[in-house]
């Protein structure tokens, strides 16, 4: 179905039209004096710029128009020439039935689809998944249940750190631990088994084999002379390798899920490989390499550049590779695989230069076609009070484990004292609560702008929370239950309260926001509206009596209204990819 602004938009046009003045003057938008008018449209300024003759009068001369439409209950001209408009009751009823029984709730749907790659996440194997991880998983999360809900195919890539130096330097760590494993042969076979490793072996070394390599340059060394025979395809390390990502593959999966997150790519740096030489040819063939200190750059610059911007480097001095090397080749790899229309990386917006580099030496190397959408989707940093990124109490880097677990437990601490629930139901509930708690508190905010992680205020049952929306649907679940109408078919009869209308207006107004969110790649939009909704519906449900209500088609409108809401905070929460709850 077509967005109530498009619909109002044919109707003014129409009428723009009717009094001889250029129909695409009639575009209306959301009025942000909701206490003067739902809608307004601007057109009249601009008609009186081609028509010569006060704004006033054309605005006056289109509302008398208007007027007689019954779609309106207000039309009017407030000088020096808007258009301010109101629906009737008849008009909001009839699209809320129409929202009913859409199958996609009013949500606009792609007019052509397009096949949109979204890469986030981007942990690093044999590394666990700390708080810096959180943004770029949960962001990219929403913004691909976002693209889907639009009607548009949509592939969510891991894109795995599971080729470069971190994979030598645990390699590196455990042939000092372990030099008699086969595996550190060079007779080893390529068909050779491995010792099995486990997630805590792995999370213990690579801190250690990091901090090792930068106080010991022998061991530095070792390392990267590991990484770069692993890469050439020495058996024994690639053999060593395979277990690393089995065991980092199986832990990253496990905390994923435990965020609502999950991917349909668990590709890797490792899978862009065997591209990398035709990246080198294309880059060639194009005229594109040049040598620098012994290294191969491509250079990017443009002339309306306010900064200098230095070359990429695509291939090192000691003929290895780097990020810009993987991240041009897995462009080739996704081109060949999938033809993506848009490929988005979710990625801290202070790799801005890198992907400014590899999206303009993609384009002119033609790696992708001009059309294809390269897009960084920053991100800002989560600070803790004092405005700094987040830290444990001891000034390390919190695992996301652990910040999971502390959600959890405060969230079972909130219930405790709230009473809302029984001790048996308390710590079944107690996880999605912390989770939805620290997932909307991250994306209710602009996604390139820092915030302050605050999990009291997160965790409150008042105000822009994740814990206020769920206590919202177990509200209306609890009323649902006691009508034992859930299955009943909506009606709407008409509007009898203000806040019932406004509540129905939020309601119509939910594809808008779906629209803008998409169109600015923000899911903040979304969490706000489902605040929203929330916020009027609590206000709607304080003002009525509606389970004793003795008019009954007063109360089955009302009905329909709840249900419907429900409907939307609903799908406002599958796109959030946050967990609904029954009761609280």
């Amino acid at each position: 179905m077509k967005l109530l602004t498009e619909q109002l938009t044919k109707i003014v046009s129409d009428a723009f039209e009717q009094c001889g003045y250029d129909r695409t003057l009639g575009s209306v938008t959301v009025s942000d004096r909701q206490d003067l008018c739902q809608f307004q449209c601007n057109g009249a300024f601009g008609a009186a710029k081609q028509a010569h003759q006060p704004p006033f009068r054309i605005a006056d001369e289109v509302a008398a128009v208007l007027r007689e439409n019954p779609v309106f209950s207000k039309a009017e001209m407030v000088r020096p020439g808007f258009l301010n408009l109101s629906l009737s009751d008849e008009a909001i009823l009839s699209c809320l039935r129409a929202v009913a029984a859409d199958e996609f709730l009013g949500i606009p749907q792609a007019e052509h689809p397009e096949t949109i790659l979204i890469d986030y996440g981007g942990p690093n194997v044999a590394k666990p998944l700390h708080i810096g991880h959180l943004r770029s998983a949960i962001i990219g999360e929403s913004l691909k249940r976002l693209a889907r809900a639009t009607g548009n195919r949509v592939l969510g890539d891991v894109h795995l750190g599971d080729w470069g130096l971190q994979i030598g330097l645990v390699i590196a760590e455990l042939s000092v631990r372990h030099p008699d494993w086969e595996c550190f042969s060079p007779d080893f076979p390529a068909s050779g088994a491995v010792p099995q490793l486990d997630a805590d072996t792995l999370c213990e070394i690579y801190p250690f084999a990091s901090k090792k390599s930068k106080e010991d340059k022998e061991f530095s060394a070792l390392a990267h002379r590991m990484t770069a025979e692993l890469q050439n395809g020495r058996p024994g390390y690639l053999a060593l390798w395979k277990e690393i990502l089995r065991v980092s593959v199986a832990d990253l999966k496990q905390n994923y899920a435990k965020l609502g997150v999950d991917f349909d790519l668990w590709y890797g740096e490792s899978d862009a490989d065997k591209y990398l030489g035709e990246l080198m040819d294309r880059l060639q063939e194009k005229g594109l390499l040049r040598e620098s200190d012994g290294a191969l750059v491509v250079d990017v610059a443009e002339e309306s550049d306010k900064a200098p911007m230095p070359p990429v480097i695509v291939r090192k001095s000691d003929n290895s590779s780097i990020y810009a090397t993987t991240d041009l080749a897995t462009i080739i790899q996704r081109e060949k695989d999938f033809a993506p229309d848009k490929i988005w990386y979710v990625v801290d917006k202070r790799q801005g230069l890198h992907f400014t580099q590899i999206f303009r030496c993609a384009k002119k190397a033609g790696l992708v076609p001009e059309s294809t959408e390269l897009c960084h989707i920053g991100f800002g940093t989560m600070n803790g009070a004092d405005g700094k990124p987040y830290k444990t109490r001891d000034g390390g880097v919190m695992r996301l484990s652990d910040l999971i677990g502390t959600a959890t437990e405060a969230a079972h601490e909130k219930m405790k004292d709230s009473g809302f629930v029984s001790d048996s139901e308390r710590q079944e509930l107690a996880q999605k609560i912390g989770v939805a708690a620290v997932k909307f508190g991250d994306l209710i905010n602009n996604p390139a702008k820092d915030y302050v992680f605050d999990l009291d205020k997160f965790l409150s049952f008042e105000g822009k929370t994740g814990t206020y929306l769920l206590y919202t649907i177990s509200r209306i679940n609890s009323i649902c239950k006691r009508l034992g109408e859930d299955s009943a078919a909506e009606e709407f009869s008409g509007i009898y309260t203000d806040v019932e209308r406004e509540l129905a207006l939020n309601i119509l107004m939910t594809g808008e926001t779906f629209r803008r969110a998409m169109q600015e790649k923000a899911p903040n939009y979304i969490c706000e509206n489902a605040y929203q909704l929330a916020a009027v519906f609590s206000r709607f449900y304080h003002d009525n009596r509606i389970i004793d209500e003795p008019d009954e088609a007063k109360k089955a409108t009302w009905v329909s209204l709840i249900r419907l809401t429900r409907r939307l905070l609903l799908k406002h929460l599958e796109v959030l990819s946050i967990e609904p709850v029954e009761q609280m």
